[in-house]
């Protein structure tokens, strides 16, 4: 078990008072048993918004919804948690085969937030084009578990991809961002998303924060952590789900702690809903996490 402080800052400058508004935050860690748990958390606006409340989507994410009053030259959004989170066993494979894992979707009869059914088809950000399913057929053998394919199309992605923070944009697709092989973890969950939808494993995009660790002998900064995105893959009744990283090429671990997940970035998008604006904006951000002892 690790015991984290999570803040996150974020701060929108206008150019001119803003028009009155609705918007939607997705930014606070969510409880799942046996994985996390969410000791205490708050958040601030500053200055203070008009009606405000929160409420839990479809997939449970729990979602900050704030009445934004006309005439707005900045916005600051605070939030801070401590998040208990714990290991994974990701490590004892008890996925079927593909072909098996087929007969175990068909057979699957709930229709809830969890249920695989809802990640096998494409979404709105999400398809598999011709690219990206040739990418992960190229991969599949009748011979490999789920949870294994899980591993070799997300090691073999990392290898394909470069982290580059500029090459793409928030609505860069993942078809454009796989053909240029450089993107940030969203564009690496999303292609990774829809390779999986398209050999028949049903996947989810994740979103939630990273704890980082400064180069060794350097000093930790605050607010370098980030939030980040990856990938939840359905391994089977037995195994369930299970959570990998492609940009880091690994499985979510206890440096891992969930927002929440859903079909593409769209269902867990920090930040969505509308203002209305007459000229420019800017906006800022940073994540704070830092382990603490209990």
């Amino acid at each position: 078990m690790t015991l984290y402080a999570v803040r996150q800052s974020i701060r929108y400058d206008f150019a001119r008072p803003t028009g009155a508004g609705r918007q939607l935050f997705r930014i606070l860690p969510a409880n799942i048993p046996g994985r996390q748990k969410v000791r205490e958390s708050g958040y601030a606006f500053q200055p203070e918004v008009g009606e405000r409340g929160e409420f839990r989507d479809f997939f449970g994410t729990s979602v900050i919804e704030a009445a934004m009053p006309p005439g707005l030259i900045s916005l600051d959004l605070t939030m801070h948690s401590v998040v208990e989170r714990l290991a994974d066993d990701a490590l004892l494979d008890l996925s079927p085969s593909l072909s098996g894992l087929a007969v175990e979707l068909a057979a699957h009869r709930t229709v809830g937030p969890r249920a695989p059914h809802h990640f096998t088809r494409p979404s709105r950000r999400i398809a598999a084009t011709p690219r990206i399913a040739a990418f992960a057929q190229d991969l599949r053998s009748d011979q490999s578990t789920a949870r294994d394919m899980v591993e070799k199309l997300g090691f073999a992605l990392h290898n394909h991809m470069t982290f580059d923070s500029k090459a793409t944009s928030v609505n860069t697709t993942p078809e454009d961002a796989f053909v240029q092989g450089r993107g940030v973890c969203q564009d690496f969950a999303q292609i990774m998303v829809g390779g999986l939808r398209a050999i028949g494993i049903p996947a989810a995009y994740v979103g939630g924060y990273l704890r980082t660790l400064p180069p060794p002998g350097k000093p930790r900064l605050v607010g370098a952590d980030a939030m980040h995105a990856w990938v939840r893959a359905w391994a089977g009744e037995e195994m369930g789900w299970v959570d990998y990283d492609p940009t880091n090429a690994c499985f979510a671990r206890t440096d891992h702690i969930d927002v929440g997940f859903g079909r593409d970035y769209d269902d867990v998008a920090p930040v969505t809903g509308r203002l209305r604006l007459d000229g420019r904006q800017s906006g800022s951000h940073s994540v704070d996490i830092e382990e603490i002892t209990a």
